[in-house]
C-alpha cells in the first residue's frame, strides 16, 4: 500500500476516535478495607501507570472494577456490600470515584470435622491426635469469616497428621457454606489421615569413601517405629554434624501402599578424607591465639578419625592426637587421645601430659561423656610453689540443651553435671571427689529482648588439695565467669600469683536488646568467688555494659565491665575465624 494511502487512513482513524483522557480513581472505604481495593482494582492499576483513556475503555474499566471489589470484599467475608461509582471531568481528565459500604461483616456460625482413613478409627494416641488436629483449626465460631483465614486454617489442620504417622493425609473434602442473609458461615471438613506409616529399612545413596554402617548407626530410627518428620530431621542433623558428610537429605515417600514399612532415603555428600585447617582468634582471657590441625577421616578404610592439633595462645598452649572410632549402632562414640598442655595464667605456671579414653553419646538434647584419664602435671608458682600432681580419674559429665539452633538464643537452658574422682591407691597423690554443675537459662523480654541468667557451683572433697591437679580445681573471673575481673584471678592468692582452689561458686544476671537482626546492647551484673571451703567464699562483683554482633562466623561480644573489689574498669572481648 502507498505511504500517502497509510497517511491518509491513519489520519482518519484519529478523527473517528474519541478524545482520549487521564484517570484519577478515588475510593471511599473503611480504612481497613481501603488499601486492598486501592492496590487491585484495574481502574485504580491503570491511574497508577498513568494510562490514557477514552470514553468506552473508561466505561469497561469502571465495571470490571465493581465486579474486582465485590471479590475482594468477599473474601474479607462481606458477601452484601453496597459499591457506588460515578465520573466526573475535571479539565481535560477523567475522575472516576467509588463509595463503598461493606455491610455486615459474615461470621462463622457452626464448624464440623469428619475424619476418615486409619485415625478416624485409633483410639488413645488418635484420639488425641485427632483432638490436637481439631484444636489447630484456628477459624472457631463466632469469628470473622475471611477467605485467607479460611485457607490458612485447612493447611493447620493437616499440618499435625503431616509430621506425625501420617505424611500421606489430605483434605477430601472442604466446604463454606455462606448464608447472605443471617451474614453467616457454615464450615465443613473431611480430613482422610490415610494409613499409619511405619519405618522400614534405609535405602543408602552418596557413600564412597566411608562404609555405608556408619550412615546406618547414626540413625535414631528402628524398622517398625511410626513415623515423625522429627526423626527425620534429628538423622539429618546427626549425619551432618558427624564429621563425615557436608550435606545430608533424609526422607519417605509419601505412598500409602508402602506405609507398614515405608523406606527411609538417605542420601549423603561426603566430606574429604583429609583435611588440613587453620584458624585465628583473639579474647580478653587468653589473648591472640592461632590454630592448625588435620584430620584424616578414613584410617585402615573404616572410617576411624585421626586428628593431630597444636593452638597456641599467649597464655596457653596446647597440642595433641585423637583416635575417634565411628559411632557405634547403640550411639555410643569411642575415642583415645593424647594431649601437652602449658599454661601460665595470674602467675601460676602448669605443664601437663593427659592420656584419655571416652565414650560419648548424643541422644536428642542430652549429651554424655564417660571417660577415664590419667594426668601428670607440674605446677609452679615463682618463689612460692613447685609441685608435681598425678592422677587416674574416672569422669562422667551429662548435658541437656534445649535452646534449638538459635544464633542467640531467646528461650530454653542448657544444664551441665559433672562428676569425678580418683583413688590415692591407683595412680593418684591424692583421693578426691569432685562435683561440678553450670545452669544457663534464656528468657524472652518483650520483642526484641532476651534475659539471660547462669550460675555455677562447684567443689572437690579431699583431705588436702596438694596432689589434685589443676584441672579439677577452679578459679573465677574473666569473660564467661566474672567479668570485671582478669581470666581466673579469682582464687587462692599467693605472693607470687593465683593458685586453682577446692570450692566455685559464680552467678550473673544480663539484658540483652537488638536493634536488629544482627545488633544488640547488653547490661549485666556478675558475681562469684573461688576458695579452699565453703565458708571461705565471699563474692566479689562486676558490672557493665556491652555490645552484641550477630558475625557470619559466630556471636561477637564486646563488654566493658566495673569489677567492684578492684575498682577498675576491663574489656572483654572474644573473636574466631576459621579458614
Amino acid at each position: 500500500m502507498p505511504p500517502s494511502i497509510v497517511r491518509i487512513l491513519a489520519f482518519l482513524a484519529v478523527l473517528c476516535a474519541g478524545p482520549a483522557h487521564a484517570l484519577t480513581v478515588e475510593v471511599a472505604a473503611p480504612d481497613e478495607l481501603k488499601p486492598l481495593l486501592v492496590q487491585y482494582l484495574e481502574a485504580a492499576r491503570a491511574a497508577r501507570l498513568g494510562e490514557v483513556l477514552d470514553e468506552a475503555e473508561l466505561a469497561r474499566l469502571r465495571s470490571v472494577s465493581e465486579d474486582t471489589a465485590r471479590e475482594l470484599l468477599a473474601t474479607e467475608g462481606y458477601f452484601s456490600p453496597q459499591i457506588d461509582s460515578s465520573v466526573t471531568r475535571v479539565g481535560d481528565d477523567w475522575v472516576l470515584r467509588y463509595a463503598v459500604t461493606p455491610g455486615p461483616r459474615t461470621r462463622v456460625r457452626t464448624l464440623k470435622i469428619d475424619f476418615a482413613g486409619a485415625l478416624a478409627e485409633a483410639g488413645g494416641s488418635g484420639a488425641r491426635l485427632r483432638a490436637r488436629a481439631e484444636r489447630s483449626f484456628t477459624l472457631q465460631p463466632e469469628m470473622p469469616f475471611r477467605q485467607a483465614d479460611w485457607d490458612a486454617a485447612k493447611v493447620a489442620l493437616l499440618r499435625p497428621l503431616l509430621t506425625t504417622r501420617y505424611p500421606a493425609a489430605r483434605l477430601a473434602d472442604s466446604e463454606a457454606r455462606i448464608d447472605p442473609a443471617t451474614q453467616s458461615a457454615d464450615l465443613s471438613l473431611t480430613l482422610d489421615s490415610g494409613p499409619a506409616f511405619y519405618y522400614g529399612r534405609p535405602v543408602i545413596s552418596g557413600t564412597q569413601r566411608y562404609p555405608e554402617s556408619i550412615v546406618r548407626n547414626l540413625s535414631p530410627l528402628k524398622p517398625g517405629q511410626p513415623y515423625s518428620q522429627q526423626d527425620l530431621l534429628d538423622y539429618q542433623v546427626a549425619l551432618e554434624t558427624s564429621g563425615y558428610y557436608a550435606q545430608a537429605t533424609v526422607r519417605i515417600d509419601d505412598d500409602p501402599a508402602l506405609a507398614a514399612a515405608v523406606p527411609i532415603r538417605v542420601t549423603v555428600v561426603e566430606r574429604p578424607e583429609k583435611q588440613f585447617s587453620v584458624g585465628a582468634g583473639v579474647s580478653t582471657d587468653t589473648g591472640a591465639r592461632v590454630q592448625v590441625s588435620w584430620l584424616h577421616r578414613n584410617i585402615r578404610d573404616r572410617g576411624l578419625r585421626l586428628k593431630f592439633d597444636a593452638r597456641l595462645e599467649k597464655a596457653r598452649q596446647t597440642g595433641g592426637t585423637e583416635l575417634t572410632w565411628p559411632r557405634t549402632s547403640s550411639g555410643y562414640e569411642n575415642s583415645v587421645g593424647f594431649q601437652l598442655k602449658q599454661e601460665d595464667i595470674e602467675g601460676q605456671e602448669t605443664r601437663s601430659s593427659v592420656l584419655a579414653a571416652k565414650r560419648n553419646r548424643v541422644r536428642g538434647q542430652i549429651e554424655t561423656t564417660l571417660s577415664l584419664q590419667y594426668q601428670v602435671e607440674q605446677q609452679t608458682i615463682v618463689n612460692v610453689l613447685d609441685v608435681s600432681n598425678r592422677a587416674l580419674t574416672a569422669n562422667y559429665v551429662w548435658t541437656q540443651r534445649a535452646v534449638g539452633r538459635a544464633f542467640y538464643p531467646r528461650r530454653g537452658y542448657v544444664l551441665t553435671l559433672q562428676g569425678g574422682g580418683a583413688a590415692e591407691a591407683l595412680l593418684s597423690d591424692t583421693s578426691f571427689i569432685r562435683l561440678y554443675g553450670r545452669y544457663t537459662h534464656y528468657f524472652p523480654a518483650g520483642d526484641n529482648g532476651r534475659l539471660i541468667l547462669r550460675g555455677e557451683l562447684g567443689g572437690v572433697s579431699a583431705n588436702t588439695r596438694d596432689g589434685i591437679p589443676t584441672d579439677f580445681l577452679f578459679r573465677a573471673g574473666g569473660d564467661n565467669s566474672v567479668r570485671g575481673y582478669a581470666y581466673q584471678s579469682l582464687g587462692r592468692t599467693l605472693e607470687g600469683g593465683v593458685a586453682s582452689v577446692r570450692y566455685l561458686a559464680t552467678g550473673s544476671a544480663e539484658y540483652n536488646y537488638f536493634f536488629n537482626r544482627n545488633w544488640g546492647v547488653a547490661v549485666f551484673v556478675d558475681a562469684g568467688d573461688a576458695a579452699d571451703s565453703p565458708g571461705q567464699l565471699s563474692p566479689v562483683y562486676g558490672y557493665g555494659v556491652g555490645a552484641r554482633y550477630r558475625s557470619p562466623v559466630g556471636p561477637i561480644n564486646l563488654d566493658l565491665a566495673y569489677g567492684e573489689a578492684t575498682g577498675e574498669f576491663r574489656l572483654h572481648f572474644s573473636l574466631g575465624v576459621s579458614f
